[in-house]
């Protein structure tokens, strides 16, 4: 009988989230707090709740000759923190944590910094977990023996990182693309030995600040205790502070000779590893939906793709084959990229090529515009089916400025694309004469 009724309820479950799924929530918008945003989505079917505190303090802002500042500013934050009750060490901070059930993360992408809440929703564990993360945001010690300790474990995860093949290509890649934006620097050995503490508590003095935040909440807690947990968390952060230097636009890649767009690397690997692509839309780009059905049917779509039946089931050319857009606020970049045997790469590379090239030119059929489409929209429940993916939405939607019913529209949205719309938006933002190329592995000829 208690099987029975386990099973039950799992069903009940997942009925449950699949309806909310379908249901799409709506997203709220809470009071502003001192210059920040908020946004709040009502979940009642855990007794969880899942916060996001997005910081304009990413990459992108690295010092010169400092790549690795923002990653290191963030990274730390739970390594000692000055707290109501005092110091708290990184050993009292995990403990803590621990205690609560909870989940306290820190991450740094291109172009912002995350922390990331998990707790139930139990006011007084909630509580506990939001201060703790007001301390981490607020009051970071930045202790020098923890930096160096730090510092010496990044050290050593970049020197064997640089023995793997991805991580070469992709560093190269990047920084191909990107030029000379500020995103085209990644870290070095010598880049995160210059850190110093100074530097770090010098970066969180001009990023953290609460102008420069939003605030995203999922789960079960109503408009008011959500407003409470915005106000707990950005209490202690000043408002505002010393003007910050305007970032430079990310140029178009420019049209160059396939000389010089694209760059061979000597590597030992039993595989040759290409990356192609170029600077690219922003989220918030009126194309951004051709586009992303058009991918699908490019290189999105994994076995039903493009690239796949050209490169991998009519010539065996690799394994998997892949394309996608990485659009961001402010910047965007189209990837494609495989793996092949080394012998194989340059006609992994002339397949992959006219393949894009082809598409850019004549654009999808119509058949492969309505799978995609179908595929799309009946795939989407499953990017909303629990608290985290709804975050993960409601954050993206919050940081790039979309409207709020984005989640409601996503669909009709995808729906509507048509064949012109798709070749149109292609040929407008991506030309084969400004495709970086890296290659690495591949016997040079």
């Amino acid at each position: 009988m208690n099987t029975l009724k386990k099973s039950i309820s799992a069903c009940l479950l997942t009925l449950s989230c699949f309806s909310v799924a379908h249901a799409i929530l709506p997203i709220e918008k809470l009071d502003s707090f001192k210059g920040s945003k908020g946004y709040l989505v009502q979940t009642k079917t855990l007794p969880m709740v899942d916060i996001e505190v997005s910081i304009d303090a990413g990459d992108r802002y690295d010092s010169a000759g400092k790549s690795g500042l923002a990653d290191m500013a963030a990274s730390l934050m739970n390594y000692g923190v000055r707290g109501d009750q005092g110091l708290l060490s990184e050993a009292q901070i995990a403990d803590e944590i621990a205690d609560l059930g909870a989940n306290i993360g820190l991450s740094v992408g291109g172009e912002r910094a995350i922390l990331r809440i998990r707790s139930l929703s139990r006011k007084d564990l909630r509580d506990r977990a939001v201060k703790l993360a007001a301390a981490m945001l607020s009051a970071p010690t930045y202790d020098a023996r923890i930096l160096e300790r730090e510092k010496q474990r990044t050290i050593t995860n970049l020197l064997e990182a640089e023995t793997k093949p991805e991580f070469v290509l992709e560093r190269r890649f990047t920084k191909s693309v990107y030029g000379d934006y500020p995103l085209g620097n990644t870290p070095t050995v010598k880049s995160v030995a210059a850190v110093s503490a100074n530097d770090l508590l010098q970066f969180h003095k001009q990023f953290y600040r609460s102008d420069r935040m939003i605030v995203s909440i999922v789960g079960d807690v109503d408009r008011a205790q959500a407003n409470e947990i915005m106000q707990t968390l950005l209490q202690k952060i000043p408002q505002s502070g010393a003007s910050i230097a305007k970032l430079p636009e990310l140029q178009r890649s420019p049209v160059e000779s396939l000389a010089q767009r694209e760059i061979q690397i000597p590597f030992d690997s039993q595989q040759a590893h290409i990356a192609m692509g170029m600077t690219a839309v922003t989220r918030s780009n009126p194309d951004y939906f051709p586009l992303l059905v058009g991918n699908y049917i490019l290189g999105g779509g994994g076995f039903v793709s493009r690239l796949m039946a050209e490169v991998r089931e009519k010539r065996g050319l690799a394994y998997s084959v892949f394309s996608y857009f990485a659009p961001g606020k402010d910047t965007g970049i189209f990837q494609a990229g495989l793996q092949t045997k080394n012998d194989q790469a340059t006609m992994a590379l002339e397949v992959m090529s006219s393949t894009i090239a082809k598409f850019i030119a004549d654009g999808p059929t119509t058949s492969e515009l309505l799978a995609a489409k179908s595929n799309l929209v009946n795939g989407y429940p499953l990017r909303i089916d629990n608290n985290r993916k709804l975050l993960d939405n409601v954050s993206s939607i919050a940081w790039n400025d979309l409207p709020l019913d984005t989640m409601e529209i996503w669909t009709k949205q995808v729906e509507a694309v048509t064949l012109e719309q798709v070749t149109a938006a292609f040929q407008k933002y991506l030309a084969m004469d400004r495709m970086k190329i890296v290659v690495l592995g591949a016997k040079n000829k």
